[in-house]
């Protein structure tokens, strides 16, 4: 049984902090030095000071790293910086965007505690497979700080959309948050405090199953928080702060949810030519060469053409050693002949898999392992981003193969399918966009009080 509850939220003071854009930032796991840096420097009451980026190395793991967060979010909430709703809420989450193509978009969610259930009771269900260095540096961080900075991403069937009609219709008027991210997203956030509003939401949503959409390694780390606090203290309540955690839930049905795709950039550890490449190719895809116009035109052609046939399997790929374009479409049966064994339906199915079991490894001899311990493999949700650091590196690089490989989006429904058949998919198979703000509300946790 699913279990959402209200949560008072702590959040920027707007009497203390003028412009907001200033403090949010994006979530941890997409923030690089340089960018990390910029936040910084933006503001000292920035997220980032607080919402550390994630750290792999063991080095980098020391206690110093965590007492500084904790001083900073105590002397924070010290001088007003931050500020604490004074009744339990569920809070409306809307984000205006505009897509790649230029049409515009409201995406429509909440903000709730959820409570926590194992993977395997059905309640809340994943999609990717998470790494044990990424949870060790968040449990650390929320277990000193006792709080959680940004909320799990999630998603619930609700054809007739009945949960948000309801708290849209309880929505206090003004919005609490109004700001704009660096994309130009809009992000806003209203408080809804009824009572009944909230019972009933509680109620349509109690038999619903949870599927995670981004924050996995998130969910996890709440899950063993749980269990550390069993250890120190005998038992968590089933009302205890520490069996729920904080989570922005979406409808699958919402007009406004988009997945966007995460194109591949392959460095093959030795040089090829393309026409071995191509060769290789044409026994398992129709190999369609791209032609007319410089390489951004090429690019867009192909994309467009993948969207137009988007019920095949097709990937755009760019060689940029020649500087040239091709449309792959998978021929009939290929997958079944070569990977039915291997894996079920569900992930025999997605474009990211054939990518991964047919093409990296299969045709260009790329071994699973091997990419993940080199980093033969950048991902980029922007094409023209992935293009100039395909020719860049191409430029640059003498031992080895650039590869650019175009990607459609993985559909939610395929989401869904996968994570109700307790799969996971292979990395960077999604791109829920926009991604949600860090900075919005924080989950502070408190021992001693009772979630209703």
């Amino acid at each position: 049984m699913a279990r959402i509850a209200p949560l008072r939220g702590l959040r920027y003071n707007p009497a203390r902090i003028a412009h907001m854009e200033e403090v949010v930032s994006p979530p941890y796991d997409v923030i690089d030095p340089q960018s990390q840096q910029a936040l910084a420097c933006k503001n000292p009451y920035n997220m980032i000071h607080l919402d550390l980026t994630k750290s792999l190395a063991a080095e980098d793991l020391t206690d110093e790293r965590y007492q500084q967060v904790r001083n900073n979010f105590e002397n924070w909430q010290r001088d007003n910086i931050l500020i604490r709703d004074s009744t339990p809420s569920l809070y409306l989450y809307f984000t205006e965007y505009t897509l790649p193509s230029g049409r515009k978009m409201i995406r429509k969610g909440f903000i709730s505690l959820v409570g926590l259930a194992k993977f395997s009771e059905g309640v809340i269900k994943p999609h990717e497979k998470t790494f044990k260095s990424v949870t060790s540096d968040r449990l650390r961080l929320i277990d000193t700080c006792q709080a959680q900075f940004s909320p799990i991403f999630s998603l619930y069937s609700d054809p007739e959309g009945k949960a948000m009609a309801s708290l849209e219709a309880h929505k206090a008027g003004k919005p609490l948050v109004d700001v704009c991210d660096h994309d130009g997203c809009r992000h806003l956030l209203w408080q809804v405090t009824d009572a009944d509003t909230i019972a009933g939401v509680q109620a349509l949503l109690a038999h619903k199953a949870f599927y995670i959409a981004d924050g996995h390694h998130r969910y996890n780390t709440s899950l063993q928080l749980r269990e550390l606090m069993r250890q120190r203290q005998g038992e968590v309540a089933a009302d205890s702060p520490y069996d729920y955690t904080m989570m922005y839930l979406c409808g699958m049905e919402d007009e406004g949810l988009s997945v966007l795709p995460t194109h591949r950039l392959v460095y093959l550890p030795y040089l090829i030519t393309l026409e071995a490449i191509t060769a290789r190719m044409a026994d398992y895809f129709i190999v369609e060469e791209v032609n007319g116009g410089t390489r951004e035109l090429l690019l867009e052609q192909v994309l467009l053409r993948m969207d137009e046939n988007y019920s095949a399997t097709m990937f755009g790929f760019y060689h940029p050693g020649s500087d040239r374009c091709f449309l792959l479409t998978l021929r009939p049966g290929v997958m079944e002949k070569t990977c039915s064994g291997k894996h079920p339906e569900a992930l025999r199915d997605l474009d990211v898999t054939v990518l991964s079991e047919l093409v990296l490894e299969c045709i260009l001899k790329l071994d699973h392992g091997q990419c993940e311990r080199d980093n033969l493999i950048s991902y980029y949700p922007d094409p023209d981003e992935a293009l100039d650091a395909a020719v860049k590196d191409c430029a640059a690089e003498d031992k080895k193969t650039p590869l650019l490989f175009l990607m459609n989006p993985t559909l939610v429904a395929q989401v869904r399918r996968v994570a109700d058949e307790s799969l996971v998919m292979p990395h960077k198979s999604t791109y829920f966009y926009p991604k949600l703000l860090s900075g919005l509300l924080i989950n502070q946790i408190h021992a001693d009080e009772k979630v209703s």
